[in-house]
């Protein structure tokens, strides 16, 4: 069972600022097309451009394939190298149009596809890794190319889920969280491990839950506590379903 590192989150957020003159038509930007890809350095990230001269080709169909987005036009390409093991995340969620984001590992012709979603996504990413990220029009609000795409958020939308278990016995223990939350037209769904002390006593637990596809919200969620738990021969298993209440940090 893969074990998810908890770690410091970085934001790479997204920001375009739209200009004009007169009637010109807006030019497209530098990162249009992945070849001209915008290499994210330090994180947080904000970058600031006119969208709405930005294109669509085969390179953002091909990573769509597998994300299903309705459209991706007035799309701009950013590429970021994880410089440690932790949790990152792409916000364009202040956007003036339905905007979404795709990230993947790999290059045109053979994409991996690690997050994608309206708004927000963030993932769990290993140093050394590099990731193509691809913000774009949608068109779910089924007007215009592009527009102003901003976004300056350092809240990261992971939750922080607690609860208390009795573990008796066991050599091993393991305890996964599943998370899952209605915001909007959208249901965000996330997941988290976390491990457990077995010595017949109460312990309190705590799981870091990553978001898969956007940001989690204050709020109702409804969340499954699945945990393992195993000696020198068998292992046993048990799991609780509970509705929680998501509260913002102060």
């Amino acid at each position: 069972m893969k074990h998810l590192r908890r770690a410091a989150v970085a934001a790479l957020v997204l920001a375009t600022l739209v200009t004009s003159a007169g009637t010109a038509l807006a030019v497209a930007p530098s990162n249009d097309v992945y070849g001209g890809r915008t290499v994210v350095g330090a994180i947080p990230f904000t970058d600031s451009m006119d969208t709405t001269g930005a294109t669509t080709d085969s390179n953002d169909s091909n990573l769509n394939v597998e994300c299903g987005a309705p459209a991706t036009d007035a799309s701009v390409w950013y590429e970021v190298t994880a410089v440690a093991d932790g949790g990152l995340a792409a916000d364009v969620s202040s956007s003036t149009y339905s905007a979404g984001v795709i990230v993947a590992t790999g290059s045109p012709g053979n994409w991996s596809l690690v997050a994608c979603g309206p708004g927000a996504v963030g993932w769990t990413a290993t140093a050394g890794t590099t990731y193509a990220i691809l913000g774009f029009d949608d068109q779910s609000d089924g007007a215009g190319n592009g527009g102003t795409l901003a976004a300056f958020n350092s809240d990261t939308g992971w939750a922080t889920v607690s609860g208390t278990l009795v573990c008796t016995g066991a050599e091993f223990a393991e305890l996964q969280t599943s998370l899952s939350q209605r915001v909007g037209r959208f249901t965000i769904h996330g997941s988290g491990i976390s491990g457990a002390v077995c010595d017949g006593t109460m312990q309190t637990w705590t799981a870091e839950v990553l978001p898969e596809n956007g940001k989690f919200a204050g709020g109702k969620a409804a969340t499954i506590a699945f945990a393992i738990a195993c000696g020198a021969f068998q292992c046993g298993i048990g799991f609780e379903e509970r509705t929680v209440q998501l509260r913002g940090k102060a």
